[in-house]
């Protein structure tokens, strides 16, 4: 009984040791042997191309001469570059912030929405769309022709809605016809009238397709005659469908202008205004005696409002952020929506048994218990956006292509888009580089405490 038990407390046999040690290294071989492919993949498609660069940013366009650190000086002294920068950190400081409070927001509303599961799919749907798609399809809603442009098509509506619009933006009179243009689109007569007058005011431009559908042929209200205290006149389309007729008379086949604002001017102030009838014609009464100036205002000439540039050099940034956020809010919504669903709920509900308002609760326990998760999705991506390229690209046109570049655009626009300087385009690279390692470090970090 006793040797028995000396064996068995003993140290171990030699053979037994070197049997599991051997076991170790086979596993170690066989893990190594697994992983290999991967490392093979991760040092070609990774490690390699940013050795490359790296190297590659400290010689000329050509990549024969060394020039060490002239591609990184360059890069602060190219105004595109700076442009780059700039609009990259409007990238970085807007983009993640209005995402993750969007996120935050719709995750909190869907929880109290019956058709949950619905909408998060109908707001997570665009990111199951490419960027070249997406990009393309937010280049055609920031058309600045109404007629293509879904965004201006509804810009011009309300502003037609509350603002109304000329009847005849492309009218204008004829030279030598007794109507002269002012400096501010308006016609004026070029003499002196009197009460008792008829004015004939013809105009020319407007197609006859175009005319409002209530308007009349004028000759009737041109033969008519004026009293002595009052003005007449009618306002006409000096044009003849199918041709003849005789310029500067109204003729049986010319239809009037309805809608037209006439103003009787005198001593530069206005002394009375009307609109045309469905027939153009027009009349003042009451008049004083004198000479009067009968004018047009500029605003019935004035052009149709066109909407916004959207992707003029101003609005540019901005409209490639607001395609930006339209495909990632679902992204934010449903990562901070999981995160939401691990709350404890019997803090919610105490908050609210002690009188707690649903504002009260959401910011006082909501927002600091989701505090983690909404850093990890601040941070990815404050990553994402630092990398944008595909919709900036694609939705700024070639003339405000330099006002919304962001580092990535400019990295390529400097190496193959015209450039051709690879060293410069490396420095790029490396520096975009230099300013996504810190967030991706925070990151990491992020994960690995959460899971301790």
């Amino acid at each position: 009984m006793t040797a028995t038990l000396t064996k068995v407390g003993g140290p171990p046999a030699a053979g037994t040791v070197a049997h599991k040690r051997r076991a170790r290294r086979r596993g170690r071989t066989i893990a190594l042997l697994f992983v290999l492919p991967a490392l093979l993949l991760l040092g070609a498609l990774v490690l390699y191309p940013v050795l490359f660069t790296v190297g590659r940013s400290f010689f000329d366009a050509s990549g024969t001469r060394f020039v060490g650190g002239d591609n990184y000086t360059e890069m602060f002294r190219d105004p595109a570059t700076l442009t780059a920068l700039r609009n990259t950190i409007i990238w970085v400081v807007v983009a993640p912030a209005l995402l993750t409070g969007l996120g935050l927001i719709l995750a909190v509303l869907v929880e109290k929405v019956r058709w949950a599961t619905a909408f998060k799919l109908l707001l997570f749907m665009p990111m199951a769309v490419s960027f070249l798609a997406a990009g393309i399809i937010f280049r055609l809603a920031y058309d600045e022709d109404p007629d293509k442009g879904v965004l201006n098509a509804a810009v011009v509506g309300i502003h037609d809605a509350f603002q109304g619009t000329s009847s005849y933006p492309t009218a204008r009179a004829r030279d030598g016809q007794g109507l002269t243009k002012g400096a501010d689109g308006s016609y004026r007569t070029s003499t002196s009238v009197s009460p008792g007058d008829t004015l004939p005011l013809g105009l020319v431009g407007v197609a006859p397709k175009e005319l409002p559908q209530d308007a009349r042929p004028a000759q009737a209200a041109a033969a008519r005659t004026a009293g002595a205290d009052e003005l007449r006149g009618v306002v006409y389309l000096d044009f003849t469908p199918g041709g003849g007729g005789k310029q500067g008379v109204v003729d049986p086949r010319e239809s009037g202008l309805p809608q037209m604002q006439v103003e009787a001017v005198r001593d530069g102030k206005t002394i009375a205004s009307t609109t045309t009838a469905t027939d153009g014609s027009f009349r003042f009464t009451g008049l004083d005696a004198g000479s009067y100036t009968v004018t047009l205002p500029g605003s019935n000439f004035a052009p149709p409002y066109e909407g916004i540039s959207w992707l003029g050099p101003a609005l540019v940034t901005p409209a490639i952020i607001g395609a930006y956020l339209w495909i990632w809010t679902g992204f934010a919504m449903v990562l901070i929506g999981a995160g939401l669903s691990t709350l404890p709920r019997d803090a919610l509900e105490a908050a609210r048994m002690d009188g707690a308002n649903e504002w009260q609760i959401f910011r006082r326990i909501t927002v600091p218990l989701l505090a983690p998760v909404l850093t990890v999705v601040f941070v990815t991506l404050v990553i994402n956006v630092m990398k944008v390229f595909d919709l900036v690209y694609v939705i700024a046109p070639g003339p405000v292509q330099e006002d919304a570049t962001v580092l990535a655009t400019q990295m390529w626009l400097v190496s193959f888009g015209g450039g051709n300087d690879q060293g410069l385009g490396s420095a790029l690279g490396v520096l975009l580089l230099l300013l996504v390692i810190p967030a991706m470090v925070f990151n990491v970090r992020r994960f690995r405490g959460s899971q301790r």
